[in-house]
């Protein structure tokens, strides 16, 4: 199979793949009046013609930034939630337990163990706190927010790459010890997900905070990214400057933005993968590289996004990530769109070269990257995208989620005191999203063969779940037939009551990247692709550290309704379940694979 010389060069060029035919062009920033459908016929191509702007001189792209004044307010809203802003909310029933609250960061890198400080002689990574401060000020929307469009990195133009490099220069020099240095500021991604902080504020000195894993993994990095973007704009004078999103999620966006590469540029991080610098992005990077063809990364990055925000993202839970409450670990398990492709690409920018696969690679250095401000940025954008497609795709309800609190410097570098609950108000934020092409919504995986009954066949070859002995380790491919607690359901049943599969207890070295793949009725393990039907995600964990252990355990679960009704195996009374070893799993071991439903 040939590959593409450049997916812009192939969009540019409105280029379709030989066994592919056109879809409609959905955009993020909705000009419908209606949630679009995610309903679609099921189909044979994951890479149709690509629909671009118009070409200018620079890049073979024309950079497109609409005024306010020639947009419709009502469809800008739509992209933000619903009319007027409107926030969707859902139940997620709860446990009567308590919100986690904003930590204390005068305690920030105490050892719950010993109680000391880290010393001047700690390995990196541990040592990560911002400054600290005495005052404290709750959040309140601004009165007179202006509105910030944040476009698509790939699309800037000379004048606007040159503002958002002024603004980074200009983060870079502050003095060392102001809150909004860019040190500092990635300091603030470091303490919250590497075992800087305890939940002593809610009264469990003993436990960490860990904002990855859990229903807080898109509201956190929703916040920060509010506050770094502010931050870039008063520092230019510039309280419209948005902050770019990296648009990896479509062919045209598909490459790091060359101005990145630009080592007099403030933008330039030296610790990123080289070899991966004009590549074409994996989102299913498996920690070596690729083999396969540009073409190829391009189909299986659709199919991936398809799978993960509409087939895997059905209910709530599934999309945000389990439930995570004062006292307690997240063990529930991350959404679908932080397992993959947001670990994914954190790993494939990181440097090989470094010992921790620093910057981008690792928790604790991520945010030492530019490029991570804007990979989050199109994360959050898959919040705002996935809130249109209907049926359950809305905001959390539960208190404890709505309730929990972080701590944030502003621009005027006051330490802010925010909640979940006001993040889901993006038109009070005042922010949206360019409008750019979403051919993935289009991009549903096809099955190799439709009722293939392998699971049936292989009823005495391959051990169900019931004749396995658990915990088992995942050093090698694991294949299990499980047994389905219903069948055969209808329609109604199905819409109501989605089928999920979930992998339990999985404990992992929490410094290593971690990723498996799971399939569901695959016939052959060693031929696999994300872009089959058969594929049912991936569990990809970012490296990060903890203070006295090693080891994390959290979960993993797939929707399995589509993708049942796919294979056309609705009325199939077990399914085969294989999970495949990509990176780091020597170590892993598994409690239990069963289906549940929500």
């Amino acid at each position: 199979m040939a590959s593409l010389p450049s997916p812009i060069a192939a969009a540019a060029a409105g280029f379709t793949t030989p066994y592919s035919s056109s879809f409609t062009t959905v955009s993020s920033w909705p000009l419908f009046s209606k949630k679009c459908s995610i309903k679609s016929p099921k189909q044979t191509h994951h890479y149709g013609v690509i629909k671009c702007n118009a070409t200018d001189s620079e890049n073979n792209q024309k950079p497109v930034i609409e005024s306010l004044n020639n947009l419709d307010r009502r469809n800008v809203l739509l992209g933000l939630g619903g009319i007027a802003g409107a926030v969707n909310l859902t139940s997620v029933p709860s446990v009567g337990a308590s919100p986690l609250v904003a930590p204390d960061i005068s305690n920030c890198g105490i050892n719950p163990l010993t109680g000391f400080k880290p010393g001047p002689d700690t390995p990196e990574g541990t040592d990560c706190c911002p400054p600290d401060s005495t005052q404290i000020v709750d959040f309140q929307f601004p009165k007179d927010e202006v509105f910030r469009v944040r476009p698509a990195a790939h699309l800037l133009s000379p004048s606007y790459i040159a503002k958002f490099n002024l603004a980074i220069k200009r983060m870079k020099e502050l003095p060392a010890d102001d809150p909004r240095n860019f040190l500092q500021q990635a300091h603030i991604h470091c303490a919250y997900c590497n075992g800087a902080y305890t939940q002593s504020s809610s009264g469990f000195p003993d436990v960490e905070i860990q904002i990855h894993n859990s229903w807080l993994f898109f509201p956190f990095h929703r916040w920060y990214l509010y506050f770094y973007e502010r931050i870039l704009g008063s520092l230019i004078d510039d309280p419209t400057f948005g902050l770019p999103f990296w648009n990896w999620d479509t062919p045209a966006g598909m490459t790091i933005p060359n101005y990145f590469n630009d080592s007099s540029s403030a933008l330039f991080d030296s610790k990123r993968n080289q070899a991966n610098l004009t590549a074409v992005v994996d989102l299913g990077y498996n920690g070596t590289p690729s083999t396969t063809s540009d073409l190829e990364k391009v189909t299986n990055n659709l199919a991936i996004m398809y799978r993960q925000v509409v087939t895997n993202a059905t209910d709530p839970t599934l999309f945000f990530g389990g439930e995570y409450r004062a006292g307690s670990e997240p063990i529930n398990g991350g959404g679908s769109v932080e397992q993959i492709p947001h670990t994914p690409v954190h790993r494939w920018v990181g440097d090989p070269r470094e010992l921790n696969g620093e910057d981008l690679g690792n928790f604790y250095s991520a945010g030492r990257d530019t490029l991570f401000y804007c990979h989050h940025s199109n994360v959050d954008r898959m919040w705002s995208l996935w809130k249109t497609l209907g049926g359950k795709h809305q905001d959390i309800t539960d208190p404890d989620f709505l309730n929990t609190s972080f701590v944030f410097y502003d621009e005027k570098k006051t330490l802010v005191r925010v909640y979940v609950k006001d993040s889901l108000r993006t038109n009070q934020l005042g922010y949206d999203y360019q409008r750019v092409d979403v051919p993935w919504l289009n991009s549903r995986p096809v099955p190799r063969t439709q009722k293939s009954g392998i699971a049936r066949r292989s009823i005495g070859l391959v051990k169900k779940v019931s004749e396995t002995s658990f915990p088992v380790k995942l050093n090698k491919t694991i294949r299990v037939l499980v047994t389905r607690p219903k069948s055969s359901k209808t329609q109604e049943e199905k819409e109501n009551e989605q089928e999920v599969l979930v992998v339990q207890g999985i404990e992992y070295d929490s410094q290593q990247y971690v990723k498996f793949d799971v399939y569901v009725n695959d016939e052959d393990d060693d031929n696999t692709s994300p872009a089959q039907t058969e594929y049912a995600g991936s569990f990809a964990q970012l490296p990060h550290k903890h203070k006295g252990k090693l080891k994390s355990k959290t979960n993993f679960r797939a929707g399995l309704t589509e993708l049942l009704e796919d294979l056309e195996a609705d009325d199939d009374e077990t399914i085969l379940v294989t999970l495949i070893p990509r990176s780091g799993c020597g170590d892993v071991t598994i409690e239990g694979i069963n289906i549940i439903y929500v």
